[in-house]
């Protein structure tokens, strides 16, 4: 019996560059799926949950920017956001729509490659890392949980929310709880690539992170800072 295949979508309403992309994908053993309308690509993801997708960035009816925004509370898998100019798309953007990651066109595909590879890799040891420790208490004001299946927190009994990059940075933590983990660290599992130490989206994904798991920087109950070095989720094992 022949290993079902990784599924991808991919939204691109250049036909040319999107059979090309596609064509590049399948003989890397990816089974692709193409949609060109922007205002389609919602529904039909939804729908046909791929295990990946590839965002164009400008797209007509609707950008990528809004499918991802739409996207993210209902589709946990990895996106990639693909764009033909540099700044219409950075980090801060990636983080507050939800995009693991971003590439500007014009694309080699060997990259694209390996971008999708490190991701779906990524997605898989951070499953397997955090299903070994799914809760952790804190004390008496309240609990920490996560669930691997839903990719959601779970916060004194409220559900909350979490964007793709927000749960792996969680589920990374909860992966090591009680160890002190260092920027460098922290960099290199969520981007796959060293840290230049001059980045400071680490500290802007653990801000938001806290904001949404209600844990004040200034006296946090779960995630702690650890001064010139980088972040510890508190153990009460």
């Amino acid at each position: 019996m022949n290993e079902k295949k990784t599924t991808i979508m991919l939204v691109e309403d250049d036909e040319k560059l999107a059979e090309a992309t596609k064509e590049y994908l399948e003989r890397n053993q990816f089974d692709v799926s193409i949609e060109y309308r922007g205002d389609l690509a919602v529904e039909r993801i939804l729908k046909e949950k791929p295990d990946f997708v590839i965002l164009d960035y400008m797209l007509p009816y609707k950008d990528g920017k809004t499918i991802c925004k739409e996207l993210r509370p209902q589709f946990n898998n990895p996106i990639i956001i693909v764009t033909a100019h540099e700044d219409e798309v950075d980090e801060i953007v990636t983080l507050e729509i939800g995009v693991d990651d971003y590439l500007v066109k014009p694309i080699k595909p060997r990259n694209l490659l390996a971008r999708i590879t490190n991701l779906l890799n990524r997605y898989e040891r951070i499953a397997a890392e955090a299903s070994q420790e799914t809760t952790v208490k804190s004390d008496c004001q309240g609990s920490l949980q996560i669930d691997i299946q839903k990719r959601i927190a779970i916060v004194d009994g409220r559900v909350v929310n979490l964007t793709s990059c927000e749960f792996d940075l969680l589920s990374y933590f909860f992966a090591n709880q009680g160890v002190i983990l260092t920027r460098e660290e922290i960099y290199r599992q969520m981007r796959g690539i060293e840290w230049d130490g001059a980045d400071r989206s680490i500290d802007l994904r653990v801000s938001r992170l806290r904001n949404k798991i209600d844990d004040n920087g200034k006296s946090p109950r779960f995630i702690k800072s650890v001064r010139g070095t980088g972040y510890m989720l508190v153990s009460q094992n």
